[in-house]
């Protein structure tokens, strides 16, 4: 895997796991009244949604191994340019149903690359 795709996929882990600790025993009543709360969460979404099309677009292959990549990708755009439309419930669904995945599947790409023989 190319540097600058690791660096892609390093940051979207890192973008999930604050997501994680920033959701952490909330409920979705609480991420639909913490505005802070939710900027938060949207704004590690948007930096999900970027790397992940910047690795797409230098490893298109990639989209085999992550499940739904081109719907992450819209989500990033739908919370950048259609802000106003975004509800905070489909934002608390995608915590609460997707991250997960998309959590593990970067992490085995991520191990993949660690044992892989040079």
């Amino acid at each position: 895997m190319l540097p600058e795709t690791l660096k892609y996929l390093f940051d979207v882990r890192q973008a999930c796991r604050l997501v994680a600790q920033f959701t952490h025993a909330k409920t979705a009543a609480d991420f639909r009244n913490d505005l802070l709360l939710q900027s938060a969460v949207e704004r590690q979404f948007i930096t999900i949604g970027e790397a992940l099309q910047q690795a797409l677009r230098i490893q298109p292959e990639l989209a085999n191994s992550i499940s739904e990549s081109r719907r992450i990708v819209n989500f990033r755009n739908v919370i950048v340019h259609g802000y106003a439309v975004v509800v905070p419930d489909t934002v608390w669904g995608v915590v609460e149903s997707d991250l997960h995945k998309l959590q593990e599947e970067v992490a085995k790409l991520l191990v993949d690359v660690v044992e892989e023989p040079n």
